[in-house]
């Protein structure tokens, strides 16, 4: 009988003791699964969308519908990731998109408009709509976790949209990047990621304590 392997246990990216439902910003990026190229391609320096990455950039726009509480800065869509500021400025008052109860299950009852269950929730539409556009129905798109970096002051949030709205044109060497030629670039204060098409938010963003 062959020996039994244990799962490894999976590492959270998170922060131990950092409270993500309170009030704050956080620059995420969020990987699909195998970092395939399946939401478009860049042309000279541009992003282009195909259908897969318009649903992305949609459900991106529809979070504050759904999380009263969050609002969405810049971002942008790449290729085979997203990138975006998402804020939450306030108590929670508006319900969250629904996510599939196994995913509930797997990671322990989420907390009402935490940045965790905003993702949850984004992921989990993006990936409904995906799968039934391509007849896939159940078919992974996303990695099962992200990267986040809680926004700390007026400078990093200006540096963090910056970088977003460079990362079109800097796909060449982008840590991302499949067919990347070129070594990255170092970035201070950064979650591995790339390129932007900015969407301001009604608000400032709050900052964290």
């Amino acid at each position: 009988m062959a020996p039994v392997t244990k799962q490894r246990p999976r590492r959270s990216l998170r922060l131990q003791d950092h409270d993500y439902s309170q009030a704050g910003a956080y620059f995420v990026t969020i990987c699909t699964q195998k970092k395939a190229c399946i939401l478009g391609e860049i042309t000279n320096g541009e992003m282009r969308l195909n259908k897969f990455g318009n649903i992305v950039k949609k459900c991106l726009i529809e979070i504050a519908g759904h999380f009263s509480n969050a609002e969405i800065d810049a971002f942008v869509v790449m290729p085979n990731h997203t990138h975006g500021i998402v804020s939450i400025v306030d108590n929670c008052r508006g319900t969250a998109c629904r996510a599939p109860t196994e995913m509930i299950e797997r990671f322990g009852k989420p907390t009402a408009c935490s940045l965790p269950t905003i993702v949850r929730s984004f992921k989990s539409a993006a990936t409904k709509r995906i799968n039934a556009s391509r007849k896939t129905p159940g078919a992974p798109i996303w990695q099962r976790n992200y990267y986040e970096h809680i926004i700390r002051n007026e400078a990093d949030l200006n540096e963090i949209r910056q970088y977003i709205l460079d990362n079109p044109v800097k796909w060449d060497v982008d840590g991302e990047n499949p067919t990347r030629q070129l070594p990255e670039p170092s970035y201070d204060n950064m979650v591995g990621a790339q390129h932007a098409v900015p969407h301001l938010v009604r608000r400032q963003v709050c900052q964290t304590r």
